[in-house]
């Protein structure tokens, strides 16, 4: 374990008979080494809309616990060579458990940034139920989120967008039950990952969507208190649990050592940093021109890793956002833009625009979308310390002011 340096800085005024000291103490993250993932095992402006075939060689998904959580605020230079060895993370407490339903409310912006077109897409909805209608049968509440990241042109991202309800919910054989056990949760991640793959056979068949046109894509299924979250590419989700940072997914790019590995044992290279010298990640849904025939392992696939976990009443707040986001932003700080801003305007959509924002200002060359979803209601926000600093107050004698008084004067 290392403890990185912390140093102390007063600051003394004179204030009639008293001096005030203020201490301004800086303390970086605790930092502990943490196995890698083992791979193989609209806003309604933007969407209001709001296969059956199966791989036998899906990963087995991780269950995240809450005394298994871990933040990692580091940013996406760091974690791509980092993630396969040793990460910066910050242990968090066992979360309290918790049998209040989430109250969902979210969120979302983008922005063009300095491309010239914009090939993000996202959908937001916070009622399944009435979204879907009488396909949706399950007991508990549901929302859905996701974000799209193209490349190679905005088409393979508009078009699984504009078709990701029928995907994640008409097509992907969704399990029914009158009751949420963990053999439902478990094919309720099954159809997720097919999902994927229905989506990513979709545009290989679909010839408006050129061969050498993809999409990343996250999406998190919230369902009373369980959330769902499935990756295949470098978008990222990341927790907010009592107002540290918690990552929620992998990235897939190829200076990842996990993902690194795959690629090689199928036969791709890394070459210049990308994946066969032309991709600079791994896994994406289209870019048929990289992959083998449907149903044959290849170095570039649209195998999402699909994750569950237990959300509890520590945790806030969630931020699902494209690599142009994380390309410039750490962990901890995109939850302390929108942790900020939630409680100056309680808006998850002013604060995912804040979020975006704050990323403009610094050096990108992307495309930005944001995705803000609150589990808090608005009259239940989580109280945030105080970021003022505290003054003490320290007595000294006569002789002692006079001469701190006399120096202070003379300077």
């Amino acid at each position: 374990m290392i403890v990185k340096n912390s140093t102390t800085a007063a600051k003394m005024v004179v204030v009639d008979a008293e001096i005030l000291c203020q201490p301004n103490i800086s303390v970086e993250y605790i930092g502990v080494s943490t196995a890698a993932p083992v791979v193989g095992d609209e806003d309604l402006d933007f969407f209001d809309v709001s296969a059956t075939a199966t791989s036998s060689s899906r990963p087995k998904s991780r269950e995240f616990r809450s005394s298994d959580l871990v933040s990692v605020d580091i940013s996406r230079s760091d974690s791509g060579v980092r993630c396969s060895t040793n990460t910066q993370t910050t242990i968090i407490d066992s979360a309290r458990s918790s049998n209040v339903i989430p109250a969902i409310r979210s969120g979302s912006y983008t922005d063009i940034g300095p491309r010239r077109s914009n090939e993000d897409e996202h959908i937001r909805v916070d009622d399944l139920s009435a979204q879907l209608g009488s396909l949706y049968n399950w007991p508990l509440p549901g929302a859905f989120y996701a974000v799209f990241d193209g490349h190679g042109g905005s088409d393979a991202a508009a078009y699984v967008r504009t078709n990701a309800m029928r995907f994640f919910f008409e097509d992907a054989n969704l399990p029914q039950t009158s009751a949420v056990d963990q053999a439902f949760l478990e094919e309720l991640e099954s159809s997720h990952f097919r999902a994927f793959l229905i989506a990513d056979q979709a545009l290989a068949d679909e010839c408006s969507v050129d061969a050498y046109c993809g999409t990343t894509a996250i999406t998190a299924l919230v369902l009373g208190r369980h959330l769902v979250v499935a990756n295949a590419g470098d978008c990222r989700a990341v927790l907010c649990r009592k107002g540290v940072a918690v990552q929620l997914t992998q990235d897939h790019r190829p200076t990842c050592l996990a993902e690194r590995q795959r690629v090689e044992k199928l036969g791709g290279i890394i070459e210049y940093g990308c994946l066969n010298g032309d991709l600079a990640i791994t896994r994406a849904l289209g870019d048929w021109y990289m992959k083998l025939p449907f149903g044959s392992a290849s170095p570039l696939t649209a195998e999402p890793e699909v994750k569950q976990m237990l959300l509890t009443e520590d945790d806030e707040f969630m931020i699902l956002g494209c690599d142009g986001i994380w390309d410039v932003m750490s962990n901890q700080d995109a939850v302390n833009v929108v942790r900020r801003e939630l409680r100056l305007h309680n808006d998850p959509q002013q604060s995912a625009r804040e979020l975006v924002n704050q990323a403009l200002c610094k050096d990108i060359d992307d495309n930005l979308t944001a995705i803000v979803v609150c589990f808090t209601s608005p009259d239940h926000r989580t109280s945030v310390p105080s970021q003022r600093p505290r003054f003490r107050c320290c007595n000294l004698s006569e002789d002692a002011r006079k001469k701190l008084q006399s120096l202070l004067g003379s300077n």
